[in-house]
């Protein structure tokens, strides 16, 4: 371990100067590149050399023992080699983490799509709920959303809900809240006050810039129509809801919640390219033969990841055993215990996998 720290510490030293250097100062797009990598190494090698401060006065203080010492200030020494021992060993555990290998798209946006499952218009409220929660969730973290495409139900849920959350690392922090969720309650159209079991489904995928996904104009085909709102109703008579079809995979990405044909465009490609790097990814996964199932799960939208209990007051993850009894603060937004406890848990499956 210490080599490889030794080694990336060296690589930032190296960035470090070439930075400095006019010629590369000159180029801009050169020095943007250098600069991020810079970036991304600071973090561990600040803790690395944090780690060598501390040994330097742990060995120092285990000298100091080997001095004759006054009983008081030998006690003292004892203290502070105690105190440098247990900070060292957080440090080394720190830098263990920080040496795991990074998701590529953790710093990115999102896009969340949730659509409403098993349970007819109590499934479309329920997807109503989660949307209402996320969206708390990201202004709390100071992100921004954008509804990117909606399909409103008669009772004011929704039947599918798509929409970017912009911040960075808001991949990092979603990640895990792909797959299917379930809620039990009493329907608010359910006059005899019987519990109904009802699923939303919820992907997160990270969001594709044109540089990640390049799509091909004489792949897809565009159709223009006017929008429809609940119950089929028109939204406006202009022509300006778009339809964009990939035709070499035969997705489909519609969008009328913009008056603007232009928008509407813009959001059902960013859908798209956001689907196709998915597609990809998941892929060269299958192909390496690394795809990696740990108690966490494996982000398949198939897999019921999360009960929301509404007589009982409580949110049970099942991938992690963790029950919190204050639904309400969650539906809030208040996801950062739900969200740690993922990480953490993912954290420690690959540091068990690394051993």
């Amino acid at each position: 371990m210490l080599e490889k720290l030794q080694a990336l510490e060296e690589k930032y030293e190296k960035l470090t100067t070439q930075l400095s250097d006019p010629e590369v100062m000159a180029e801009q797009s050169e020095w943007q590149k250098l600069a991020k990598s810079q970036a991304g190494l600071s973090e561990i090698v600040n803790v690395f050399r944090e780690f060598q401060a501390v040994s330097v006065q742990e060995q120092d203080a285990a000298l100091m023992l080997q001095d004759k010492l006054e009983p008081d200030m030998k006690e003292m020494v004892l203290a502070e080699l105690d105190d440098l021992k247990a900070r060292k060993a957080e440090i080394e555990a720190q830098l263990k983490l920080l040496l795991l290998p990074k998701d590529p798209n953790d710093e990115k946006s999102v896009i969340v799509e949730i659509r409403g499952g098993a349970g007819g218009d109590e499934a479309a409220l329920f997807a109503s709920d989660l949307y209402k929660m996320y969206a708390r969730y990201a202004e709390r973290q100071g992100w921004k959303t954008d509804v990117l495409s909606s399909n409103p139900s008669d009772l004011g849920g929704f039947k599918e809900m798509i929409f970017a959350v912009e911040g960075v690392g808001a991949y990092s922090r979603l990640k895990f809240e792909s797959g299917v969720h379930r809620v039990q309650r009493i329907p608010a159209t359910e006059s005899g006050g019987r519990i109904h079991t009802s699923t939303a489904t919820v992907a997160v995928l990270p969001e594709a810039e044109e540089v990640d996904v390049e799509i091909n104009p004489n792949d897809i085909r565009i159709d223009i129509f006017c929008s429809s709102g609940p119950g089929g109703q028109s939204v406006n008579t202009t022509q300006s809801a778009v339809r964009v079809t990939h035709i070499p995979t035969g997705m489909v990405v519609s969008c009328q919640d913009e008056k603007s044909q232009h928008k509407n465009k813009d959001k059902a490609l960013k859908v798209l390219r956001a689907r196709l790097l998915e597609k990809a990814q998941e892929e060269q996964s299958a192909e390496l033969g690394s795809t990696r199932k740990s108690q966490v799960g494996t982000g398949d939208r198939s897999e019921r990841i999360r009960t929301y209990n509404f007589p009982q007051g409580r949110v049970t993850d099942h991938r992690i055993g963790l029950t919190l009894h204050k639904l309400d603060m969650v539906l809030l937004g208040d996801l950062d215990e739900i969200i740690v406890a993922l990480i953490t848990n993912d954290q420690a499956e690959k540091l068990k996998s690394a051993e």
